[in-house]
Protein backbone atom coordinates (compact mmCIF):
# COMPACT_ATOMS: atom_id res chain seq x y z
CA UNK A 1 0.00 0.00 0.00
CA UNK A 2 1.19 3.46 -0.91
CA UNK A 3 -0.60 6.34 0.84
CA UNK A 4 -3.69 4.17 1.25
CA UNK A 5 -3.69 2.90 -2.34
CA UNK A 6 -2.63 -0.59 -3.31
CA UNK A 7 -0.05 -0.99 -6.04
CA UNK A 8 -2.61 -3.11 -7.88
CA UNK A 9 -5.19 -0.30 -7.89
CA UNK A 10 -2.60 2.25 -9.00
CA UNK A 11 -1.40 -0.05 -11.78
CA UNK A 12 -4.97 -0.77 -12.95
CA UNK A 13 -5.83 2.93 -13.10
CA UNK A 14 -2.60 3.76 -14.91
CA UNK A 15 -3.13 1.04 -17.53
CA UNK A 16 -6.66 2.26 -18.22
CA UNK A 17 -5.34 5.82 -18.46
CA UNK A 18 -2.65 4.77 -20.96
CA UNK A 19 -5.30 2.95 -23.00
CA UNK A 20 -7.60 6.01 -23.01
CA UNK A 21 -4.69 8.28 -23.93
CA UNK A 22 -3.76 6.00 -26.80
CA UNK A 23 -7.34 5.80 -28.00
CA UNK A 24 -7.60 9.59 -28.08
CA UNK A 25 -4.48 9.90 -30.24
CA UNK A 26 -4.71 6.70 -32.29
CA UNK A 27 -1.74 5.07 -30.57
CA UNK A 28 -1.13 1.51 -29.49
CA UNK A 29 -0.63 0.88 -25.78
CA UNK A 30 3.12 0.63 -26.35
CA UNK A 31 3.24 3.89 -28.31
CA UNK A 32 1.12 5.68 -25.70
CA UNK A 33 3.29 4.36 -22.85
CA UNK A 34 6.49 5.35 -24.66
CA UNK A 35 5.18 8.87 -25.33
CA UNK A 36 3.95 9.32 -21.77
CA UNK A 37 7.25 8.03 -20.41
CA UNK A 38 9.37 10.22 -22.66
CA UNK A 39 7.46 13.41 -21.86
CA UNK A 40 7.04 12.72 -18.13
CA UNK A 41 3.30 11.98 -18.11
CA UNK A 42 3.76 8.64 -16.35
CA UNK A 43 5.99 10.33 -13.79
CA UNK A 44 3.28 12.94 -13.19
CA UNK A 45 0.63 10.27 -12.72
CA UNK A 46 2.89 8.37 -10.33
CA UNK A 47 3.71 11.43 -8.22
CA UNK A 48 0.13 12.78 -8.16
CA UNK A 49 -1.91 9.58 -8.15
CA UNK A 50 -3.86 10.70 -5.09
CA UNK A 51 -5.32 13.51 -7.24
CA UNK A 52 -5.40 12.10 -10.76
CA UNK A 53 -7.34 8.95 -9.92
CA UNK A 54 -10.23 11.06 -8.63
CA UNK A 55 -10.63 12.84 -11.98
CA UNK A 56 -12.33 11.57 -15.13
CA UNK A 57 -10.15 9.87 -17.70
CA UNK A 58 -11.24 12.45 -20.28
CA UNK A 59 -10.12 15.29 -18.04
CA UNK A 60 -6.82 13.61 -17.21
CA UNK A 61 -6.05 12.83 -20.86
CA UNK A 62 -6.56 16.53 -21.60
CA UNK A 63 -4.44 17.64 -18.63
CA UNK A 64 -1.61 15.15 -19.17
CA UNK A 65 -1.59 15.95 -22.89
CA UNK A 66 -1.03 19.61 -22.02
CA UNK A 67 1.63 18.66 -19.48
CA UNK A 68 3.50 16.49 -22.01
CA UNK A 69 3.26 19.26 -24.60
CA UNK A 70 4.97 21.63 -22.17
CA UNK A 71 7.71 19.00 -21.76
CA UNK A 72 8.29 18.86 -25.53
CA UNK A 73 5.61 16.42 -26.72
CA UNK A 74 4.00 17.16 -30.06
CA UNK A 75 0.68 15.25 -30.13
CA UNK A 76 -2.25 17.43 -31.19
Amino acid sequence: MIMGYSNHDKLDWTLIFISEFGRRYGLTMKQAFNYLSRFKGIDFVDRHYDYVHTQSFTSMVDDISDYCRRKGGALI
